[in-house]
């Protein structure tokens, strides 16, 4: 941290607090402390993911840091009057900031430093454990390192949930003299943001975790793909990855060790269906997104046709916290096989909107009323979508289900990255579908069938459903061929991007048939 003499208050830098005015009340808070003659330090930090708060400002204090927010620059005068530079009470204040149930009752341990450093400041980073994993790993072999990621029962956290250490071992045990670390930060699921946070708030947490999986497979050289819809994480991961290299953390010779991990950061091209990994790779490689066909894994011809190892930001970021305190501490959290904590992003209709960080068991019921507050309307909440845009609608009847991975699969559903999009009872399901299905039509790479003309034929299924009587379309015959259609791309499309997409539609039939004009008894089963 700065170490300039004067009061530190901290002011998110985080994009969503700078879309709602951070930066102007930073500049109003240092503008009305000069004219006051009030010597400030001012700290840029990451946002806490207590987003409806935002902008949330701290005061550091003998107690700690108390907590105001939303401010606005127009409350800056009144603040200050009122002593907020010495964490006094105001109508704004929610007292100290570690205290908020919202934060209070989370599990973080990937998101541990969020909104409390300051981003780019590698001594803040070093000060609140960062490189700690790093420096252990250095002191391990490399088989030693994987066999730590799967003895902590790390999964894929980009929504396939495949075991990190299974993939990590297969790219160790390859030949081949160039290997790559790829992170996919191409996050284009709706109600996502925990990659987008982690890259502006605690970027040298992915930088660490990528690094440890270099070391862990014999990879040299690194990728972060992020997507051009995120300028802001582009210029500060290229900022931390500068600084990185500059302190030893990154280059020819990583601390004096004789190893070495060379980090690039490419801007993505925008395509939704380069989530997928392998149209990932086909963009990285200068050609356009479309999905390649398997087998070959990428970990065994990957980018560049050589071993890859391809996780998200959120995989590679849990992965220091692992190596600092053991793989036995990260395993004790969750339930089943479903390890760990996973930050689960609540938007849409919710009152609280922002980012939880919590061990896997809890219920969307729990997120929903005892984190989200119910929904921001006031009107009762109707479903909600699970996993992205290809994700299934969750009903009231499975609110109560443990959030973990193979409890979600036994009802067709999906965590996916964690994201969760809360609809009250005014949404109309059928448009949902529709939506879903018009959504897959224009974001499909093409490369296959079942995907590129499954999505387009449902769009019209489903106008044909909904119709009016008047139309004379034979409506049980219209919803079996829309099922028909679903498990056609379900068993036969290339990739998630068409075997997921009859997720929602599917869903939505079947557990809101009267949004489509159907009568609850006469419901088939999917």
């Amino acid at each position: 941290m700065s170490t300039v003499a004067g009061i530190t208050v901290y002011v998110p830098r985080d994009s969503a607090a700078v879309a709602v005015g951070a930066d102007e009340v930073a500049s109003t808070l240092q503008a009305e402390c000069a004219r006051r003659g009030v010597a400030l330090n001012l700290v840029r930090n990451g946002s806490r993911g207590l987003f409806w708060l935002e902008p949330l400002v701290e005061v550091a204090t003998a107690e700690g840091r108390i907590a105001y927010g939303p401010v606005t620059p127009e409350d800056i005068p009144a603040l200050l009057d009122a002593g907020m530079l010495a964490g006094s009470e105001h109508a704004l204040c929610h007292g100290p900031t570690a205290q908020i149930p919202y934060l209070a009752k989370q599990q973080r341990l990937t998101f541990a430093r969020m909104g409390v450093t300051d981003p780019l400041s590698i001594a803040d980073y070093e000060a609140h454990e960062g490189y700690a994993g790093l420096r252990a790993a250095l002191g391990m072999a490399s088989d030693a390192i994987v066999q730590q990621v799967l003895g902590a029962g790390l999964r894929g956290r980009g929504g396939a949930a495949f075991p990190t250490g299974i993939k990590w071992a297969t790219v160790a045990s390859a030949q081949a003299e160039q290997k790559y670390v790829v992170c996919n930060a191409d996050e284009g699921d709706s109600g996502t943001f925990s990659d987008r946070m982690t890259m502006e708030g605690d970027p040298y947490m992915l930088i660490e975790g990528m690094t440890i999986a270099g070391l862990a497979v014999g990879a040299t050289r690194g990728y972060v793909y992020i997507r051009s819809e995120y300028p802001d994480a582009i210029a500060t991961m290229n900022e931390a990855v500068r600084r990185a290299t500059e302190a030893g953390y990154l280059g020819a010779d990583i601390l004096g060790s004789g190893r070495a991990f060379h980090l690039v950061i490419r801007k993505a091209a925008g395509a939704y269906v380069c989530g997928e990994e392998t149209a990932m790779l086909e963009s990285l490689e200068g050609k356009r997104g479309i999905v390649r066909a398997k087998p070959p894994l990428p970990a065994i011809e990957g980018l560049f046709g050589q071993p890859t190892v391809i996780n998200n930001v959120i995989s590679f970021a849990s992965v220091p916290v692992i190596l600092s305190r053991g793989a036995n501490l990260y395993r004790e959290h969750g339930v089943g096989r479903s390890r760990g904590t996973l930050p689960m992003q609540l938007a849409g209709n919710i009152k609280h909107g922002g980012l939880v960080e919590i061990a896997f068991g809890v219920t969307l019921r729990e997120l929903m009323f005892d984190f989200g507050g119910g929904s921001a309307s006031g009107r009762p909440i109707k479903t909600v979508q699970v996993g992205g845009p290809l994700g299934a609608y969750v009903p009231e009847s499975q609110w109560d289900i443990p959030m973990d991975y193979e409890a979600y699969a036994a009802v067709g559903a999906v965590l996916g990255h964690g994201g969760i999009v809360v609809h009250d009872d005014s949404a109309d399901m059928s448009k949902l579908a529709r939506y879903a299905m018009e959504f897959c039509a224009i974001e499909s790479c093409g490369k296959c069938t079942p995907c590129r003309i499954g999505s387009t034929r449902g769009v019209e299924v489903i106008d044909r459903i909904v119709a009016p009587p008047s139309t004379k379309h034979n409506k049980p015959q219209q919803v079996q061929l829309l099922r028909d259609l679903c498990d056609t791309m379900v068993h036969g499309s290339l990739c998630a991007m068409g075997s997921m997409t009859p997720l929602p539609v599917l869903s939505a039939l079947n557990h809101y048939p009267q949004d489509f004009g159907i009568a609850a008894p006469d419901r088939e089963a999917a």
